[in-house]
């Protein structure tokens, strides 16, 4: 019996041995498991962490998307109208104020998810004076994590050159006219906004557009009259339904920017007895001269027509060069005009003769007109203006027309007409977005191969 009795024991022990080492196992168990629910609660949030950076990221490149500076802004201030900008984006999209210095735009804390303490905020600081470095701090609970990512200064080209004819104010067109692309029939597609006027085109007669119509102003029409009125080589209903787009986006008009061309080259005053001469380089004439050529007259360079001015040629003009006048593009009084009722010669300005004082034009090609806040009328014929033509208020009429190597722009709200007999065939074959002395919106470019994610 004691021999039993001493196995009882051995057994018990051997029992207690494994209940200690299964308790053993269970309490690491235990622990592993709260150690992996750590690890696994901490990866959680630091992707969590990760995440809401990214969205930070995106949000700020959603802002930053909306974001244009003007053209004229100095490097000096790229920076600070930026902060503006953003600024204004913020407010506009999530009720947000950024703070902004010349060294730094900062945006502040954005909470996304607030019963999981999710947020993110962000720096935007200039590397040089063309490059910003975005870093954003995304947070979940305690953790955070970083991303980095930089935006190049750009410019955006100007979607208003993409058309034939672009006018803010209602086009019409009586008589025999027709606008037509040299190559294809979109070059000479017409952009209207007409936002103060319900009839945004008129075409009365044999008149002809070539191309597609886009307007502006939701509650805008089209009156087409006669049987041989087109758009599109269609007539009547056919071609509203076919050719015409009505409440389309609005495109920007550029800035245009006169000073640019006067800075390029010295120029000379028209003199007194003006009407002797035959040739002008380079001729600046100064407020209230009131020129009238009235006799073949050549201009070469630059012509350049300071307020207030009407300039009128009634003789045969050729012009090698540039004509800009320094109006406000948001006159549109008419008070300042050029009038063409001559025939004009246009030669590209590649052909200036071979003097050093005209080498600062020669590669300005794609202007032929930029004169805010000047009326432009054009009465004669003109075998080709080599260039874009850019005012407050432009019209055709008589047997005015030929070929024009660019667009028109009309900044006037006023109505822009073609009457009589005018054939205008546009070549935007080797037109720019950008033309000489229209200054584009400055943009932030993303620049994917910079994203980096921290510690930093």
């Amino acid at each position: 019996m004691k021999r039993y009795k001493n196995r009882k024991a051995a057994v018990l022990l051997i029992c207690m041995i494994f209940l200690c080492v299964f308790a053993t196992l269970a309490l690491s168990m235990a622990a592993v498991s709260g150690i992996n629910a750590q690890i696994s609660s901490n990866l959680h949030k630091s992707n969590g962490a990760r995440a809401c950076a990214e969205s930070g990221l995106e949000i700020t490149r959603c802002w930053i998307s909306e974001v244009s500076i003007p053209g004229t802004t100095s490097a000096g201030q790229k920076f600070t109208k930026l902060g503006e900008s953003l600024n204004n984006e913020a407010a506009a999209m999530s009720n947000v104020a950024v703070n902004y210095n010349s060294t730094a735009i900062t945006i502040p804390t954005i909470t996304l998810d607030s019963a999981n303490g999710k947020n993110f905020s962000a720096v935007v600081t200039p590397l040089d004076s063309e490059t910003l470095q975005i870093e954003v701090i995304g947070n979940h609970g305690l953790l955070s994590k970083k991303i980095r990512a930089n935006y190049k200064f750009g410019k955006r080209g100007n979607n208003v050159f993409d058309f034939g004819v672009a006018s803010k104010g209602p086009v019409s067109l009586q008589g025999n006219i027709e606008l037509a692309g040299v190559n294809i029939a979109v070059e000479s597609n017409v952009y209207i906004e007409s936002e103060s006027s319900s009839l945004a085109l008129s075409i009365i007669g044999n008149s002809q557009i070539g191309g597609d119509v886009s307007i502006v102003n939701p509650s805008a029409y089209v009156d087409l009259q006669g049987g041989h009125a087109e758009i599109g080589g269609e007539t009547g209903q056919d071609a509203i339904d076919h050719h015409v787009r009505i409440g389309v986006p609005a495109v920007e008009f550029p800035t245009p920017d006169p000073g640019y061309f006067s800075d390029l080259v010295a120029l000379t005053t028209l003199p007194e007895n003006y009407g002797s001469q035959s040739t002008f380089e380079n001729m600046i004439i100064p407020p209230n001269t009131n020129p009238s050529f009235s006799s073949n007259v050549t201009f070469n360079g630059l012509l350049f027509v300071e307020v207030p001015n009407q300039v009128s040629f009634t003789g045969n003009v050729n012009i090698t060069g540039i004509v800009v006048g320094n109006g406000d593009p948001t006159d549109n009084s008419k008070t300042n005009t050029f009038s063409f009722s001559g025939n004009v010669t246009s030669s590209p300005i590649t052909n200036l003769p071979a003097d050093a004082k005209f080498d600062p034009l020669r590669d300005q090609a794609g202007t032929f007109l930029m004169a805010p806040g000047f009326a432009v009328s054009f009465g004669g014929n003109f075998h080709t203006l080599n260039g874009a033509v850019a005012a407050n208020g432009i019209d055709f009429y008589g047997n005015a027309g030929g070929t024009i190597m660019g667009s028109v722009i009309n900044y006037s709200p006023e109505p822009m007409t073609f009457q009589g007999n005018s054939d205008l065939y546009f070549n935007r074959s080797e037109a720019s977005t950008n033309p000489p002395g229209f200054v584009p919106e400055i943009v932030l470019k993303y620049d994917p191969t910079s994203y980096t994610e921290g510690p930093f």
